[in-house]
This record gives C-alpha cells, structure tokens and sequence, in this order.
C-alpha cells in the first residue's frame, strides 16, 4: 500500500494523545476580548479533547 500524505493543515492544529484522541485548541480568543470574561478567556486557553463525531474524518487526514 502507498504512504498516506498527512494534511499538513489539520497538523498544525492537532495533536494526538497517547491513547490516540486528538488534541486541539478553543476558538474566540484571538480578538475581540475586552467584552470577553477573565473566566471565559482563561479557559479558553486550555486545549480539549476533539468531538468524536469529527474524530473519524479528522484520523483520516492524519495518519500518523
């Protein structure tokens, strides 16, 4: 079987766990934060696990 290319894309923005979830940030906290809580912006610093209905597509894309 050939390689399967990685989408250097979803890459950047992913990251796969020791048990194989995947990793990513929160949206909302590039601008627009002076309306934003203190509370709100601390936790979307935090990364969380991916949603498993789009875990499927997103191991497809990344391979390895």
């Amino acid at each position: 079987m050939p390689k399967l290319k990685t989408s250097k894309s979803a890459a950047k923005r992913f990251k796969k766990t020791g048990t194989g979830k995947l990793v990513r940030m929160k949206a909302y906290k590039s601008h627009i934060l002076t309306k934003k809580s203190t509370k709100r912006k601390r936790n979307l610093r935090k990364a969380t696990v991916t949603d498993a209905t789009n875990a499927k597509v997103m191991q497809r894309i990344l391979p390895y």
